[in-house]
């Protein structure tokens, strides 16, 4: 039988983590069997990974990566990856030499820093694979490409590359020790490849996988708003981070209360940027139009009762919560930026606006007033088929023709 391992940072509750779970779901396990490594060993997402999918790693903590307790534990994992093997000593001049750059471009990324660190002071996996899959960028990506042992490597790239703040020098070139690279939207494709171009020939659009008729399903769960708000009801799922641009939705949020409108803006999610985010809402006096109610387990109850879904980020690769929204035929408003500007049709099936407190208050407003509109826009994004999982054959055929079952 053919062995497959996939490595992925964490299994937090985020776009790409579950993703990787419709994709695990997509693999026959009579036919290929699936070793799952989670580098830093977290994630509360581990609960929802199938039975036949084995886990490599020694201890797991399947508390949220973004809570207290979470966040000790990476704390604690971090540490002990840097001591381990000698790491920090052995990397120190790059280390040195990335901080450098990045203050010279006035941008201080500390994640991107230690991804090498984590690669390095992990457990290593001695048995030999058909197939390794790096599934995100950063650490999964260097575990893969230099301490895994297989006969053919891919890595799938989430992140407009460049936006996200990776490079070459930071990389160490890693992707060139990859077999097949698999962007997950045509933009991120381009992108990779202005940075890698000689990767052209082996690098490939795989889209995200997405159960449509689950995602309708569970909306039709128990859930969703639960206040007794008679207005317009605004909503977004994301992580609160600075990708994500919370900080301008709340200044957009300003502009439409003070214009009148009657509306409340929820954000489903949790993340660093919550503190100052809570306190600029403050400030503005919107505690009570811009609630962050934090992560939720099922989101699409919300999203079947919003009037309006609200994506407005300064980069994508492609997002999983607008998918998600599509399918549950929410009226969309998205930000003219990378990887969302791939998943909207213009008054089709969704509307762009600038990444602008006043861009997006113009186009908020617009579509709340004009119900026929966001009923039509809504009704086509529904329509839309947004997974095609005869994709799986790009990544399988990797692995060869799977085997036979013994006995």
């Amino acid at each position: 039988m053919k062995k497959i391992l996939i490595v992925i940072n964490t299994l937090g509750c985020a776009g790409a983590e579950s993703a990787l779970l419709e994709l695990l779901k997509n693999i026959n396990p009579e036919e290929y069997e699936v070793h799952l490594f989670v580098l830093m060993g977290q994630g509360e997402m581990i609960r929802r990974i199938p039975e036949y999918v084995k886990l490599l790693n020694r201890r797991y903590d399947d508390c949220s990566v973004l809570s207290a307790e979470g966040k000790a534990h990476l704390r604690r994992h971090v540490l002990g990856a840097l001591l381990a093997r000698g790491t920090v000593f052995r990397l120190f001049p790059y280390l040195t030499v990335q901080l450098a750059g990045m203050v010279k471009r006035k941008r201080l990324q500390a994640d991107k820093l230690l991804w090498r660190a984590m690669s390095m002071g992990a457990g290593r996996i001695e048995e030999r694979y058909d197939l390794a899959v790096a599934y995100l960028e950063g650490g999964a990506a260097y575990y893969v490409a230099d301490y895994v042992r297989a006969d053919k490597k891919a890595a799938f790239i989430h992140v407009d590359y460049v936006q996200a703040g990776y490079n070459r020098s930071l990389d160490r070139e890693c992707y060139l020790k990859f077999d097949r690279i698999f962007p997950v939207s045509d933009e991120v494709k381009q992108t990779f490849l202005s940075v890698y171009p000689e990767c052209q020939g082996r690098t490939e659009v795989f889209h995200n996988l997405l159960d449509q008729d689950r995602i309708r399903k569970q909306a039709l769960l128990p859930g969703g708003f639960e206040d007794s708000f008679d207005g317009f009801r605004i909503l977004t799922v994301g992580r609160l981070t600075d990708q994500k641009a919370f900080e301008i939705s709340v200044e957009a949020m300003k502009l439409l209360k003070d214009g009148g409108e009657k509306a409340r803006w929820y954000i489903l999610g949790e993340g660093e940027r919550r503190k100052s985010l809570e306190a600029r809402i403050r400030a503005l006096g919107l505690e009570e139009d811009f609630l962050l109610p934090g992560a939720v387990e099922n989101p699409y109850p919300y999203m079947a009762q919003a009037d309006l879904y609200v994506h407005a980020t300064r980069f994508e690769g492609k997002s999983i919560a607008v998918q998600e929204a599509q399918t549950l035929g929410c009226a969309i408003l998205v930000s003219d930026c990378s990887g969302n500007r791939e998943q909207v049709t213009p008054d089709v099936d969704g509307r762009l606006c600038p990444l602008t407190p006043e861009g997006i208050c113009l186009g908020v407003r617009e579509l709340l007033h004009d119900r026929e509109k966001r009923e039509r826009l809504g009704r086509a994004a529904s329509e839309k088929r947004l997974s095609d999982p005869a994709q799986m054959r790009k990544l399988l055929e990797l692995a060869g023709p799977p085997g036979q079952r013994e006995g």
